[in-house]
């Protein structure tokens, strides 16, 4: 368990004790408890076999070392199990609703013995919630609006938070005799950008008897995270983890792998249109097999691409197979060849100590020339964003010197100079024209008045765009996922002027974000816009999550011809002041 699932555990359990009416210093200890485990610089896991580092954390005494000690040893905590069962495990799923805390939780379990998300809206919708002390029918209505929101995002997990999940339990998986091969399939192996069910596909002797199968499922049984079982069966077992992720492990034997990573891959749509074109060639396609028709005999089934070399395709990349035209272009031999994550040469969106990030100049160029690197951009940001101490002009000139002195310094990777620079209401930039003119790169960004009317969006976009100084549009729908939807513009017309322009279009990586989408990454390629893939990392830790918007940029059929941090830094520099050329 890394250390933000032990907050989770301790944040939760506070919670429930609160909701059960317990003294309120035991559930201030169990909150400040996850908070310093939070925040802590070392992994609790590397430490907890020596009791005095443990105790030297802030907010750490004896009785919550012994409940960690409880949940290395047996990968749950007693306190935590026992409420659980006494309210129920939907009980997590109503503290996850905005506005719904445990005061107002207790109140509803204390009249109605009500713990789970319809249950409350049922209520609700009956108006016995405004019956309650301190509520009324406004508070009524605002908790059947969070509970429509929660049921529109809820169950959706972002893409990164599904990948630490499958990577913690293929860890645990992997330790079991006789599983050889782990894979995550579903919507995260087609790199969407958030995901809903987990699943997990298993293979190795332990999968061949039945035996076999049933002990594995037993081991899967153990796992610590795991919440609550919703069914287990011959060769599959569905549970819900602490998190709410729903997550299902098949066991399947060799033979079959290949095809059932197909048929668990999806999409569904790609996945109807391949097995009509199996029968079209007399086939049958399944989750166990490509079979001949007439006589049921397997062909294929053991990997993937086989199956699609006896259907006469080239292979298709998971992220592709969303049945948007990759089946043709199999057929034809005209997919494209997607871009890598080490097609990028660089990574241009970076924060410093000198605004909003945790890190120096150096120690992100460093970290940049770490991952192989060519060159990496400084783009602190600018005044309008005064929570994050932004820059005004003066303090802009002196951060480029700063960006060039440290550039002289450090060998092996070009630092350019640039500004994520705010764009107005009005669409103005933030900074002068005069500084702008100096920066190498110059991101425009809205972090502010999301809310303006469609038109006034797109005129205020329009206008940044034509700044002669823009090199790239930041994060250009601003929606934040799964807390905030894209702000409402005409994205043909934005498209359009960013082509005349030869203004590029940012896809921000960080997984919060994923903005562009892959939607609006294919019609950005239709209208000739150029794409930068950049991670927004405000820590050194945070470029790895280049991958992910490495994945959307897969799944819109980008190559790294349509993404201009593939270019050395020569050309590279001459795109962000309006040459494009590859």
């Amino acid at each position: 368990m890394d250390n933000k699932s032990i907050a989770t555990v301790l944040y939760e359990t506070a919670d429930l004790l609160e909701i059960d009416g317990q003294d309120s210093f035991r559930i201030r200890s169990y909150r400040n408890a996850a908070q310093a485990i939070e925040n802590h610089s070392e992994q609790i896991k590397d430490i907890i076999a020596d009791p005095k580092k443990v105790l030297a954390i802030p907010g750490i005494g004896k009785g919550m070392l012994q409940n960690l000690q409880e949940l290395f040893k047996d990968g749950r905590l007693a306190v935590q199990a026992q409420l659980l069962e006494k309210y129920h495990p939907s009980m997590l799923q109503l503290l996850k609703i905005q506005g719904l805390g445990p005061k107002t939780i207790a109140l509803i379990w204390s009249a109605y013995k009500v713990s789970d998300v319809d249950g409350v809206e049922k209520l609700a919708r009956e108006g016995k919630i405004r019956e309650l002390p301190r509520m009324g029918e406004k508070h009524e209505q605002k908790l059947l609006k969070a509970i429509a929101d929660y049921k529109r995002i809820g169950g959706r997990f972002l893409i990164d938070a599904a990948e630490t999940e499958a990577a913690k339990l293929t860890e645990y998986l992997d330790k079991f005799p006789g599983i050889e091969k782990i894979t995550p399939a579903g919507s995260l192996r087609r790199g969407r950008e958030t995901v809903g069910d987990l699943d997990i596909l298993v293979t190795g002797k332990a999968c061949t008897t039945e035996e076999g199968r049933q002990e594995a499922i037993a081991h899967v049984a153990k796992y610590p995270a795991l919440m609550d079982v919703i069914a287990s069966g011959d060769n599959k077992i569905s549970f819900r983890l602490r998190t709410g992720m729903q997550v299902d492990v098949r066991l399947l034997p060799p033979d079959s792998f290949g095809a059932a990573m197909q048929y668990f891959t999806g999409s569904k749509a790609h996945n109807v249109a391949l097995r009509q074109r199996a029968l079209k060639m007399g086939y049958t396609l399944n989750e166990y097999s490509l079979a001949k028709l007439d006589t049921e005999k397997p062909v294929a089934g053991k990997t993937e691409e086989e199956i699609y070399a006896k259907l006469k395709l080239d292979y298709i990349p998971p992220e592709m197979r969303e049945n948007l035209g990759e089946i043709d272009a199999a057929q034809a031999h005209t997919l494209p060849p997607l871009i890598e994550q080490s097609d990028l040469q660089g990574d241009v969106h970076m924060h410093t100590v000198e605004t909003d990030g945790r890190n120096t100049i150096e120690e992100m160029a460093e970290a940049a020339k770490a991952r192989g690197y060519k060159y990496m951009a400084i783009t602190d940001h600018s005044k309008n964003l005064a929570f994050a101490n932004g820059l005004d002009d003066q303090r802009a000139l002196a951060h480029i010197k700063r960006i060039r002195d440290t550039g002289k310094k450090i060998d092996g990777i070009k630092i350019f100079a640039g500004i994520e620079v705010d764009i107005l209401a009005d669409g103005d930039l933030d900074l002068s024209d005069d500084v702008l003119a100096q920066m190498d790169i110059v991101i425009a960004s809205v972090h502010s008045v999301f809310n303006q009317e469609p038109a006034k969006m797109t005129d205020r976009l329009l206008k940044a765009i034509s700044n002669p100084n823009t090199s790239l549009i930041g994060h250009p729908t601003g929606r934040i996922q799964l807390r905030r939807d894209a702000y409402q513009f005409d994205m043909h017309a934005v498209l359009s002027a960013a082509a005349q322009h030869k203004v590029a279009m940012e896809l921000n990586s960080y997984p919060d974000r994923l903005d562009l989408n892959d939607v609006h990454l294919r019609q950005a390629k239709q209208h000739g816009v150029k794409i930068v893939i950049n991670t927004d990392a405000h820590h050194t830790s945070h470029m790895e999550k280049i991958r992910y918007g490495v994945l959307q940029a897969r799944r819109a059929w980008l190559t790294k011809d349509d993404v201009l941090n593939s270019l050395p830094a020569p050309k590279f520099a001459r795109a962000m002041k309006h040459e494009w050329s590859h």
